[in-house]
C-alpha cells in the first residue's frame, strides 16, 4: 500500500492495509449509493456517467446495462475504466493543515478505482443478473422489470471491470490518501 499523508510533517502512521480496506469496502456497501463510471471517448476523452456499480468481495465490479448506451462501443474500443464513488466525509475526520487554501471544510469520503473492462458471456451476464436481482428482491426493492433468459440476453450487457488499483481518500483522521493494487 503507498499511503499519503497530504500533511506538511509528522502526522501518525497509517492503519494496516486491512484495516483501511475494510473500511472502505463497508463504505461501497453500506453507503456509497451510485458511482460515477468513466470511460474513453473515440476522441480520446473521458466520459462520466451515474450508473449503479456493486462491488465483489476482490475489488472487481460488475455492471450490467441496457445494450444502447455509447459506452458499450467504448469498451469495446477502450476497455480501461476509472469508477469513483463519494461521500460525505466521515465524522472523525478533521483537515486541521491546509496545504493551500482553508475552506473550512472536511475532505470527503472518495474512492476511485481502475480496472479494465471484460464482456461477460451470455451466461455470466444471465447469472449475474439474476444474483443482483434476487439481492435486490430480498431487501425489498422490486420496481426493476422482470425479465426472463430471453430477455435479459436481447436487451442487456454485461461486463466486468478487473481492478487494478484503488485509492481510497478520506478514511484517516484527516485528507490522507491510501493506494494499492489488486492483484
Amino acid at each position: 500500500m503507498q499511503f499519503q499523508p497530504n500533511e506538511r510533517a509528522g502526522g501518525a502512521a497509517p492503519p494496516p492495509l486491512e484495516e483501511i480496506q475494510r473500511r472502505v469496502m463497508r463504505f461501497l456497501r453500506e453507503e456509497a449509493g451510485f458511482a460515477q463510471v468513466f470511460t474513453i471517448n473515440r476522441a480520446g476523452f473521458p466520459v462520466g456517467r451515474t450508473m449503479v456499480a456493486p462491488i465483489n468481495d476482490d475489488w472487481s465490479v460488475d455492471l450490467v446495462q441496457r445494450n444502447v448506451h455509447k459506452r458499450i462501443a467504448q469498451w469495446r474500443r477502450a476497455p480501461q475504466t476509472e469508477i469513483v464513488w463519494v461521500g460525505a466525509p466521515h465524522r472523525s475526520n478533521r483537515n486541521l493543515r491546509p496545504h493551500v487554501y482553508d475552506w473550512l471544510v472536511q475532505a470527503p469520503r472518495v474512492v476511485f478505482l481502475r480496472g479494465v473492462a471484460e464482456f461477460l458471456s451470455d451466461d455470466e451476464l444471465v447469472a449475474c443478473f439474476e444474483r443482483q436481482t434476487a439481492i435486490n428482491v430480498a431487501e425489498g426493492r422490486t420496481l426493476a422489470p422482470v425479465r426472463d433468459r430471453a430477455n435479459i440476453i436481447a436487451e442487456l450487457v454485461g461486463v466486468h471491470i478487473r481492478p487494478l488499483q484503488v485509492r481510497a481518500e478520506g478514511f484517516g483522521g484527516g485528507p490522507e490518501s491510501y493506494t494499492w493494487e489488486v492483484t
